[in-house]
């Protein structure tokens, strides 16, 4: 019984009617609430009334029909012919040399998990079979391990743990050897003698606590030590290497005059603008020094973020730069209102006792004295002439690029759905500029079509469109009799010269076909490229083979030359 069949019956049972579907609900119900005792699998344990459809439908493919949550468990046949967790190929595993040569061992080195095919020793002149010298041991199978999906992506599997103890060796062989010069140090300083030996003997003692916290220390970098805004103390010596892409052109490599900004090889860091002697703009540049970077963007923002974290912290709040920026960014906004409020309130205090608020709400100086520093030149129309310039956009394209005597540049101007120059209004671009000369001509035509009389167009009768087609119709010509006679002749004059032409160019190309193609020339049927005439059309017609004709092979190509 094939799985559709199968699907076939299943979907024919499953089929229930509105009453038998109600009863069904009621009793899920009922399970749900407790009322009813719970559904039995085959096993004899409960079904949770509460499992989704979903899960608690067996598949059709399963081949059970009553409920189970048998196809939702781990299957026991699963566990089979699989490897377990922890076994790994064994290494360096090597079986001990036999004394004798054994039947059916190799005829060349004497393992006997190998043929003499198969070996990989040196061909022996003698081999181990008949000297019975030098038998070299079998080697060891690997087992054949199938592992499931675990133990297939266990990274750690087959990892010997003491591969690592040269590491722990190496490491501790250094703090012996730090343990016993801090304690020869010592001996040094216990032999001083005198007063001079007891100061010496306390700066030493501070000058080690010193060296001790900088060993604690040497290997605490910015990842271990405790987040800025928490627990910021300024005496924390921390070490952050400062890497950077291999792509990246190095600092040192921007400008290779010896006087230019200094870069410190230490830190990798060049603070002034090694482009500075150029005159260029800092913001245009690549890279403009590690101070216009520290100063730009949002790193200010981030910087006074981060002192007030600092500041917050050592007076008692609890905040964190990185971990809680929300909280931060809110605390500081209170912190601002709450100081211009402070600001504020200090000024109207002040002004209270003191007086003097019509000095603040006095005019500016520019409109007191009515005269101003910068000179601003307007014309009649009230446009900025000379003085106040225009602030332009910056973009990555060039702009303001006048060409061809142009004043403005090309699409300043529109018109009837076109751009052009604003300046000669012209619509070609590139165009060479004529000033007013091309404006005035088009306002000529323009005006030339605006006075044009506009003729209402009035109905025509039938007569009237009668005789003008009358007249547009041209007279027939009556045919002349020796003209006719005359182009028959010319006609076929021509048709002969061009069968000739097409006899000599299918001859040439049949005998340039029959040539070696390493002898032919680089164009050799000298293609001379036009339209063909109605003669020539003709010509190819008639002399053109058709192989569905019987009598084709038997048709001489000369025959339409004495025809015609």
């Amino acid at each position: 019984m094939s799985l559709t069949a199968a699907a076939a019956d299943n979907a024919n049972n499953n089929r229930v009617t509105r009453e038998n579907w109600k009863k069904q609900k009621e009793l899920e119900e009922a399970r749900k609430a407790g009322t009813a005792p719970a559904e039995v699998d085959e096993e004899g344990r409960d079904i949770n009334p509460h499992i989704p459809k979903y899960i608690k439908d067996v598949p059709w493919y399963y081949g059970i029909n009553r409920p189970s949550l048998k196809h939702q468990r781990v299957q026991s046949d699963q566990g089979k012919d699989v490897s377990a967790l922890n076994d790994w190929f064994q290494r360096g595993t090597q079986k001990v040399a036999a004394k004798k040569y054994r039947k059916g061992a190799c005829e060349n080195c004497g393992a006997l998990t190998h043929s003499k095919k198969e070996c990989t020793e040196r061909p022996r002149r003698i081999g181990a079979k008949f000297n019975e010298k030098d038998i070299k041991p079998d080697e060891f199978v690997q087992p054949d391990l199938k592992f499931d999906f675990d133990g297939k992506r266990d990274r750690w599997n087959g990892y010997n743990p003491e591969d690592y103890k040269h590491v722990i060796e190496e490491y501790a062989k250094i703090d012996m050897a730090k343990r016993q010069m801090k304690a020869e140090k010592l001996n040094k300083e216990l032999t001083a003698d005198g007063k001079n030996g007891q100061e010496k003997k306390v700066h030493d003692e501070s000058d080690s606590d010193s060296d001790a916290d900088s060993d604690k220390d040497e290997d605490k970098y910015a990842e271990q030590a405790d987040m800025p805004g928490t627990k910021f103390d300024s005496k924390i010596r921390m070490t952050v290497r400062n890497l950077r892409l291999r792509e990246d052109t190095a600092k040192y490599l921007r400008n290779l005059d010896p006087n230019s900004a200094f870069y410190d090889p230490k830190t990798r860091s060049m603070r002034e603008n090694p482009y500075k002697q150029t005159g260029d703009n800092p913001e245009d540049l690549p890279y403009a020094g590690d101070n216009f970077v520290r100063h730009s963007g949002d790193t200010v923002e981030m910087a006074k973020s981060q002192l007030f974290a600092w500041e917050a912290y050592n007076k008692g709040v609890d905040v964190h730069v990185l971990a809680e920026p929300t909280k931060l960014e809110l605390l500081r906004k209170e912190f601002n209102v709450r100081k211009d409020d402070f600001q504020d309130n200090k000024q109207k205090r002040v002004l209270e006792k003191y007086g003097g608020q019509e000095h603040l709400e006095a005019p500016s100086r520019d409109m007191l004295l009515s005269q101003t520093e910068q000179y601003v030149e307007y014309s009649r129309f009230g446009n900025v002439v000379k003085g106040q310039e225009k602030v332009t956009i910056k973009s990555k394209y060039e702009e303001d690029i006048l060409i061809n005597n142009h004043k403005t540049v090309w699409g300043s101007y529109w018109k009837d759905g076109r751009w052009g120059y604003a300046c000669c209004h012209s619509f070609i671009k590139m165009s060479y500029c004529t000033g007013l000369l091309n404006q005035q001509s088009r306002l000529e035509t323009l005006n030339e079509i605006l006075e044009a009389p506009i003729e209402a167009d009035q109905p025509k009768s039938l007569m009237e469109i009668h005789q003008e087609n009358l007249k547009t119709k041209k007279p027939k010509r009556k045919a002349n009799e020796d003209n006719d006679s005359n182009s028959i002749l010319k006609k076929k004059e021509k048709l002969a010269s061009a069968i000739e032409a097409e006899i000599r160019s299918q001859q040439n190309a049949e005998k340039i076909l029959a040539m070696d193609e390493r002898k032919r020339s680089y164009n050799p049927m000298d293609i001379n490229v036009h339209e063909p005439t109605e003669e020539e059309m003709e010509a190819y017609r008639l002399m053109k083979t058709r192989s569905e004709d019987p009598m084709a092979k038997y048709l001489e190509k000369t025959k339409y030359k004495h025809d015609h």
